[in-house]
């Protein structure tokens, strides 16, 4: 299975981020897994494919001409694909992978979360989201997406559409298990483009 991992690329986290993309890395790869990422050897992104590898993975990594110095690309990876801009890294990331992996990160983590987590709530795709958050750093956005539906700003279903997982263990059990559909009727559709 091509597993698609966004992460954190910031310089400035706590190292206990660091070491939970490397856990993911060397858990992706014992399982038999191909990494799909940002390919970036920095921070978060660098960790998760260096241990996937390290473990004898197979690593994709997709970056934007824009990045490739900023971001220091991974010239290690297996395949890296180097796109004219963000949004062609975000589609051929979409199209490479099976599955689908949250890490904690910044806002292009929370930009690349939201897009796929659209998409599956659409009934674009069936493939499995899982955020992975051991610390709770997206604890305050899963209360905003609470409050959405409160407030009749989504409907219920948007809760089927991503699994949320505090262990590497648990997170993989929901990557490798088969998600569950999510079909919008005409008028739900009507209701999530308002």
């Amino acid at each position: 299975m091509n597993v698609c991992v966004f992460c954190a690329s910031s310089l400035r986290i706590d190292p206990k981020y660091v070491e939970l993309a490397t856990a993911v890395g060397t858990e992706l790869a014992r399982r038999g897994h191909t990494l799909v990422s940002g390919g970036a050897t920095v921070s978060c992104m660098g960790a998760v494919t260096s241990a996937a590898r390290a473990a004898g993975g197979r690593t994709v990594g997709v970056i934007p001409q824009v990045l490739v110095d900023v971001e220091l690309a991974d010239r290690d990876s297996d395949e890296l694909i180097v796109t004219p801009g963000m949004r062609e890294r975000k589609a051929v990331m979409d199209a490479r992978s099976d599955a689908f992996l949250v890490l904690p990160g910044g806002i292009g983590t929370l930009e690349e979360l939201f897009e796929i987590w659209t998409s599956r709530v659409l009934g674009i795709h069936d493939r499995p989201l899982v955020i992975l958050d051991p610390f709770g750093l997206y604890d305050p956005l899963r209360q905003l997406v609470t409050g959405l539906y409160d407030q009749g700003f989504t409907r219920a279903d948007v809760f089927d559409a991503i699994s949320w997982t505090s262990t590497v263990e648990e997170a993989f059990t929901h990557l490798e298990g088969r998600a569950q559909p999510v079909r919008p009727s005409v008028a739900e559709l009507g209701e999530a483009a308002g």
